[in-house]
């Protein structure tokens, strides 16, 4: 049986007390709100903290306030079955609701926070094992080792970024706000990730993610696809996250393609997203996108299946979702 390393809990209730916290006991400090990533990852040794700062009894970070018309913010302590559940999003942004609700398991989504995922550490089969297994190959670079057994060539850490969340608050234009010792920044989701298996956040330790802000609706169609081995509970091997508007025409006029679990942080895939500006959505217009969507996705051989298989489903999981935001219907041959 694994087992919980010994550490110091602090139960804050504001804010501003659980930054004060994180910045008095420094690096021996890492935060928690639902524990249900950090607390395995103690169990094997992967993170060692001395203290724990929780978020639970902090009222503030389980609000959600605004409207579809000016937009909502959502308190980074909701948990993921609320998100799914929560009437405004699952009529005004029902790819976000959608994608907290396909997170684990319904027991992990009631303990699991919207903030937490979006946080969520990078994967690797390398990585995600339990001390022994990976003492016994002499460790990787993440954590304990200095190559990157993935691709032991490379100066950097290949972890996946593997959050179902993070791919759909890009994809809608949502922004952050963090919270730290030197007051606090607003920041589009897209610039909380860095292509880093291991510094994969720009939020420094001691900042607090405190808010999520969905722009107003305002007519886009969002949808979000994963694909894993086991529809139950599995991490995405591969997700895909799309937003569009049509004009009065039928025509896009904007678009925003986003994948994440196949590189260290959820990937944007522009190009792809700019053939389908300006023009109608007929199938050769969503089949050029889903094959430029494919290009910028580098998946390696360091989560579930084969990498040649995640990389083959990128074009058919973009052009599902472009169809199904475009209100097409899907392709006989995959139904």
């Amino acid at each position: 049986m694994l087992r919980l390393p010994p550490f110091e809990y602090f139960a804050p209730r504001t804010v501003a007390e659980a930054v004060s916290l994180l910045a008095e006991r420094g690096p021996e400090a890492m935060i928690v709100a639902g524990g249900t990533d950090l607390y395995p990852n103690m169990k094997r040794r992967q993170f060692e903290p001395k203290a724990l700062v929780g978020l639970r009894a902090i009222s503030e970070l389980k609000r959600m306030e605004g409207d579809v018309e000016r937009g909502l913010t959502i308190g980074a302590g909701m948990t993921l079955t609320q998100v799914s559940r929560h009437p405004m999003l699952t009529q005004a942004y029902p790819a976000l609701a959608h994608a907290a609700g396909v997170v684990s398991t319904a027991q992990l989504r009631n303990m699991g926070t919207i903030g937490g995922n979006l946080c969520l550490d990078t994967r690797c089969n390398y990585y995600n094992q339990s001390y022994h297994w990976r003492k016994s190959i002499g460790f990787c670079m993440k954590k304990d080792g200095d190559i990157c057994l993935v691709a032991p060539g490379s100066p950097r850490c290949w972890a996946v970024s593997s959050s179902d969340t993070a791919p759909v608050m890009i994809a809608l234009g949502a922004r952050v706000r963090l919270v730290g010792p030197a007051g606090e920044r607003v920041i589009p989701a897209q610039a909380l990730y860095r292509d880093d298996g291991m510094e994969y956040l720009t939020k420094k330790p001691d900042e607090i993610l405190a808010d999520i802000m969905l722009p107003p609706a305002d007519g886009l169609r969002a949808v979000y696809l994963k694909l894993r081995r086991r529809g139950a509970f599995d991490f995405p091997i591969l997700g895909v996250a799309v937003a569009l508007r049509l004009n009065g025409e039928g025509a896009c006029s904007h678009a925003r393609i986003v994948l994440g679990a196949v590189e260290s942080y959820p990937v944007e895939a522009q190009h792809a997203a700019s053939l389908l500006v300006g023009q109608r959505l007929t199938p050769e217009v969503i089949a050029a996108a889903a094959q430029a969507a494919a290009r910028p996705a580098k998946p390696l051989d360091n989560t579930d299946m084969t990498l040649a298989y995640r990389k083959k489903m990128v074009p058919v999981y973009v052009a599902r979702a472009l169809r199904q935001a475009a209100g097409l219907p899907e392709r006989a041959s995959e139904n």
